[in-house]
C-alpha cells in the first residue's frame, strides 16, 4: 500500500506543450479535457482574459470547443484550483501566464498532486520568448513540442505579423490579439528573411 502511494503521489507533472500558431494546440487541449470528462473526472479549464474574441470558451479550427474560466495577470490559480478540486487543470493560451502563475500551477501539482496541462506559444513576432513561456520552459516537468508546417515544407518554428497591407512588423506591442489574418509561421529561414525584407515569405516558390 505504501509503495502504491508513493506512486501516486509522484504521478503529477507541469506539462508545457508550445508551437507557434495552428498547430493544433486547442485541439489538445478539448481532447485532453474530454478524456478525462468521459472517465467521469473534472477538468478545469482556463484561457486569456485578454482574448476578447474568446468570450470564455476555448474553441479549435476544426470546430469543437468548451467552455472556460478566464485567467489576467490578477487571477491566483492556487486560490482558485483547490477548492475545486479538479484532477486536472488545462490551461490555453499559457504564453500569457506571468512568472508568479506559472509558480502557482507548479504548486497546484506539487501539493495537490494534480496534473497541469499548458499550451501556449513559445516566442512572439521578433522571435523572443514570451513571459509565460521562458518561465515554463524553466518550471515544467515535461516539455512537448506540437510541430507545424511552413509553407516550404519544413518544420515551423517561428511565427510573423502582418499589418493590414500585408507587411511584416519588426517593432510594436508584444501581445496584439489576431488570427491567420495576422500572423503566419515559418521555419527559422523564411522567418529571417521576412524579418530583413519586410515581406512574408510564402507567396512565390522557394
Amino acid at each position: 500500500m505504501r509503495a502504491k502511494l508513493e506512486y501516486q503521489i509522484g504521478m503529477a507533472k507541469l506539462y508545457f506543450y508550445y508551437s507557434t500558431m495552428n498547430a493544433g494546440k486547442s485541439t489538445a487541449l478539448l481532447q485532453a479535457a474530454y478524456n478525462y470528462t468521459e472517465r467521469g473526472m473534472r477538468p478545469m479549464l482556463f484561457t486569456a482574459l485578454l482574448d476578447e474574441r474568446a468570450m470564455g470558451r476555448i474553441a479549435s479550427r476544426i470546430g469543437i470547443d468548451a467552455e472556460a474560466g478566464r485567467f489576467g495577470p490578477d487571477t491566483d490559480f492556487w486560490a482558485t484550483c483547490p477548492p475545486a478540486k479538479p484532477h486536472c487543470v488545462l490551461i490555453d493560451e499559457a504564453q500569457f501566464l506571468t512568472k508568479e502563475q506559472v509558480r502557482q500551477l507548479a504548486r497546484v501539482v506539487d501539493e495537490l498532486n494534480v496534473p497541469v496541462m499548458c499550451y501556449g506559444l513559445r516566442t512572439d513576432f521578433r522571435g523572443e520568448l514570451f513571459p509565460g513561456s521562458a518561465a515554463l520552459l524553466a518550471w515544467a516537468d515535461t516539455l512537448s513540442e506540437l510541430k507545424t508546417i511552413c509553407w516550404c515544407g519544413r518544420k515551423a518554428t517561428m511565427v510573423v505579423r502582418v499589418s493590414p497591407d500585408g507587411r511584416v512588423e519588426r517593432e510594436g506591442h508584444q501581445v496584439e490579439i489576431g488570427g491567420n489574418e495576422r500572423y503566419v509561421s515559418l521555419c527559422r529561414r523564411h522567418f529571417s528573411e521576412s524579418i530583413r525584407t519586410g515581406v512574408c515569405c510564402g507567396s512565390h516558390p522557394q
